[in-house]
């Protein structure tokens, strides 16, 4: 394993990876880092496609020591899907979907449960519990009792119920709170410091594995491109995991000498009804407010509060990126319109991705001719009731 050592991009502090760890003594999330210059001498692109069409095939920027302890349902390698019809409608000629609700448990969730799961199963974790919005958890419950650890889900009232029935059927302590993800985290909180060290904190950002899974979705996009970057990545911020893992991917593919030094363009996009980050990001500000009375339809980035925050706006502006409000009317039309032209029907965080491209588009940021990669971060079957049928005839 390359796996060296955690690091804190606050303070610089630097932790042994050899044990669990959760936050920084200042607060700050930590960062998996590695021994890329040996990575280089070992392997080189070439190689990897002759290795399992999974995440795992990028097992030399993992945590994982002890291929006994991968814990895996064959996660990753997601398709990028050209979009050709609705691209051109929206002005964007090469616009490109890579698919993430094809993965194990139907969302891109399951990239980061899968690492984190294997690596606490390798640091002796029995118990892990967690706050969600409905799909971390799903994807965390059913990759802990594939592993033979111990899951206790904290969940909002108005998650998907799909998650709900997920999380019950993988033998996960369930439990409801009738509020937001910030809530259902001071719980969790409450829960591991009564455990008196027997439940482990494996909440968004607060152990640093599960970024490691979700990075790989970068590692995915630039290698399925001929280690190409795209101009732009269009990603769905609500904790902001995976936006901040693949910006950690572009620069570890960077140092590698596995692509040039031209990054892409990276925008975060959130709802108008919960959007912490692009008002932070307006303002230049280096961290962001809580929103107050966050709600929207695409409820997996319904994070008033996100831990994250520093490092979001960090990948944003160091890859002159950007940050987009959308509404939840946008995010139905768009959903309804691609499906109609592309025959996906993507989860409405995927959706509010596409309102963003077509915003972008018109405003001249995103130019003609870029090419540009959408992230669906989930299988759009898991919210039925973003389409609605009620109008439809009942024939006699």
């Amino acid at each position: 394993m390359y796996l060296t050592h955690l690091e804190c991009p606050r303070c610089g502090k630097e932790h042994p990876a050899d044990r669990p760890q959760n936050l920084c003594d200042c607060g700050s999330p930590l960062l998996a880092r590695y021994d890329l210059a040996a990575v280089a001498r070992t392997v080189v692109p070439e190689q990897l496609p002759l290795r399992p069409a999974d995440l795992w095939r990028y097992r030399e920027v993992l945590p994982v020591a002890d291929p006994r302890h991968v814990t895996s349902l064959g996660e990753g390698w997601t398709p990028l899907l050209r979009a050709p019809s609705y691209g051109a409608e929206i002005g964007v000629t090469d616009l490109i979907v890579k698919d993430e609700g094809l993965i194990p448990t139907g969302s891109f969730k399951a990239r980061g449960a899968a690492v984190g799961i294997s690596r606490a199963r390798e640091l002796g974790v029995r118990r892990i519990a967690m706050p969600t919005n409905g799909n971390a958890g799903a994807a965390w419950a059913s990759y802990a009792a594939r592993a033979g650890i111990g899951a206790t889900i904290v969940m909002p009232l108005d998650a998907p119920t799909i998650c709900r029935r997920e999380c019950v059927a993988a033998g996960a302590d369930l439990r409801l709170i009738d509020g937001l993800i910030s809530d259902a985290g001071r719980r969790v909180a409450q829960l591991v410091g009564d455990s008196g060290g027997a439940i482990f904190d494996a909440g968004t950002l607060r152990e640093p594995y599960r970024l490691e899974g979700k990075k790989t979705m970068g590692y995915e996009i630039v290698e399925q491109l001929g280690w190409q970057v795209p101009d732009v990545i269009i990603y769905p911020t609500g904790g902001g995991v995976g936006l901040i893992g693949i910006h950690k991917a572009l620069h570890e593919l960077r140092e590698l000498g596995w692509i040039s030094d031209r990054l892409p363009r990276l925008v975060a996009v959130q709802s108008t009804g919960c959007a912490p980050i692009v008002r932070a990001f307006a303002a230049g500000e280096e961290r962001a407010e809580p929103w107050a009375d966050a709600q929207t339809v695409a409820f997996g980035i319904t994070v008033p509060a996100p831990l994250g925050d520093e490092l979001i706006l960090t990948a944003l502006r160091d890859s002159s990126g950007t940050a987009v409000a959308v509404s939840d009317e946008e995010i139905l039309t768009d959903l309804r319109a691609f499906a109609a032209r592309e025959g996906l029907l993507l989860c409405p965080e995927g959706a509010a991705c596409l309102t963003a491209a077509r915003q972008l588009r018109a405003g001249g940021w995103i130019r003609a001719g870029e090419r540009v990669v959408v992230l669906n971060t989930g299988a759009g079957l898991k919210y039925p009731e973003t389409v609605d049928v009620s109008g439809v005839p009942v024939l006699a």
